[in-house]
């Protein structure tokens, strides 16, 4: 396998010919040219170079000129310079210009391997390096969290403008809201993402160790410490610590996390020396806190200490119109981890999808869209690959149009129910969306597919009539 790619301009035919035969014997693949003009030419047309070695003094295009072109088109790209010695100063006068580095002639053939060796693989990691990056950003990034909802495009805002800060951050949602990803979201889009994101499910772990997870112990401390471990706190140093489930954290421990919070120290279990950490923390809930503060469940100077910055995940069902989006990204994802050629739902399927409750969220949306392609044929999706009993009407509550229904004439023929006026359709629709938003009328307008603007000329407009 080539160690890597070098570009080597070199006017000098023998020399070129001694540069290239010394490097190809090392695995190198080596693209040589004795002409500078078609050298950088060749660099322009191929993303295939992990190092540029280019002679200083050459008719038609010197080597500051290579290196200055290098450096402008691809600035990571580097780049040594062989130069007579008569001409040393010249080429650490390019190195402060942007050359890597300079070998004198006549060239020590064995050096310049050595000098390529390092280049190259400083190189190859850096590339390495990005890559990741890369991934780990289309991967968290928010962007690339499936939603175009309104409530979804404000908590994308909202995790823009937190991220960058030291804030701590409390988010609510239901299980399977992905409270998890935007916390991952917040710290990959902040100056902390170059180190370690650590998320801790305080439910999962047994009362009688939590404490020696989270703030580590010393030797001896407990029955079975036999060596010392340093807790939760200390392996995210740097980094980000994400406290899932944050109600299940025993009260004694809330004291604990409280100090963590305000002094920024932790205290192993066994020990009395203290030391610092530089952590900044997220949790996130599925319950209400503040009721756990009423019932004395939750230190109240903790929970307000949390909640520096609130944000709210959307249930699935708040934001119906995602879910034809998160179905496709997930039938993307799936149809090609199981060799599958799937490409899309039949149009009955996405009514039935978008009409369900999802009281299991977009994990539970995941897992249906995963069953039916482990079963499906063909290239769609029908109403067959739905899980037994799984239908568009199977939800927790009635609809806005089907409660518009008369009561009293469900039990008649399907094709003699006796159906409302439009108007009071509309009335019923608006009432119903507003008291499953407990009256926000941004997400009451979501829910119904219509802007805020005709919401607003729609309540004006019926007045009274809504019985509000």
């Amino acid at each position: 396998m080539a160690r890597g790619t070098v570009l080597v301009l070199e006017d000098e035919v023998e020399n070129l010919k001694s540069l290239t035969k010394a490097l190809e014997k090392v695995d190198y693949v080596v693209h040589p040219f004795n002409d500078p003009v078609e050298g950088t030419a060749y660099f322009d047309s191929t993303k295939d170079i992990d190092l540029v070695l280019t002679d200083l003094r050459m008719p038609g295009m010197d080597g500051i000129a290579v290196l200055k072109h290098v450096k402008k088109n691809r600035p990571k790209v580097p780049v040594l310079l062989i130069t007579a010695y008569g001409s040393v100063e010249t080429a650490v006068e390019a190195m402060k210009v942007g050359a890597d580095d300079y070998l004198g002639k006549p060239v020590d053939l064995y050096e310049l391997r050595k000098r390529v060796e390092a280049h190259v693989e400083k190189h190859r990691l850096a590339l390495r390096v990005n890559e990741l990056q890369a991934r780990l950003d289309e991967r968290f990034g928010f962007e690339n969290i499936v939603g175009t909802s309104r409530v979804m495009l404000d908590l994308f805002q909202q995790v823009k403008m937190v991220a960058p800060t030291r804030a701590t951050v409390l988010i609510y949602g239901e299980s399977g809201t992905g409270k998890e990803l935007i916390a991952n979201a917040i710290h990959h889009n902040s100056e902390r993402k170059g180190r370690r994101f650590l998320p801790v499910n305080c439910a999962a772990i047994p009362a009688n160790l939590m404490e020696s997870e989270l703030f580590g112990h010393e030797k001896g401390s407990f029955t079975g410490a036999s060596s010392s471990h340093p807790g939760k706190f200390e392996q995210a140093d740097g980094g980000t610590l994400f406290l899932d489930e944050i109600g299940e954290l025993p009260l004694e421990l809330q004291a604990k996390l409280l100090r963590v919070l305000e002094e920024h120290t932790v205290t192993r279990v066994g020990s009395t020396r203290s030391f610092g950490v530089d952590v900044r923390i997220i949790t996130a809930t599925n319950k209400d806190l503040g009721a756990r503060v009423a019932a004395g469940e939750f230190r109240e100077d903790l929970f307000y200490r949390l909640r520096v910055v609130e944000l709210n995940i959307p249930s699935l069902r708040e934001r119906r119109e995602d879910i034809p989006l998160l179905a496709k990204a997930f039938l993307n994802k799936l149809a090609k981890e199981y060799d599958k050629t799937i490409s899309g739902f039949s149009p009955e399927v996405l009514a039935a999808l978008t009409a369900y409750e999802w009281p299991g969220n977009v994990r539970e949306l995941r897992n249906v869209v995963e069953r039916m392609v482990i079963f499906g044929r063909g290239d769609t999706l029908d109403s067959s690959s739905l899980p037994p009993g799984f239908t568009g009407a199977e939800t927790k509550d009635t609809g806005p149009l089907e409660s518009a229904l008369v009561p009293g004439t469900e039990t008649r023929s399907p094709n003699k129910r006796e159906i409302l006026p439009l108007k009071a359709l509309e009335k019923r629709a608006i009432l119903d969306a507003l008291k499953n938003t407990n009256g926000n009328r941004t997400r009451a307008a979501s829910l119904l597919g219509i802007g805020l603007r005709t919401l607003h000329r729609k309540l004006k407009q019926y007045g009274s009539d809504l019985d509000l």
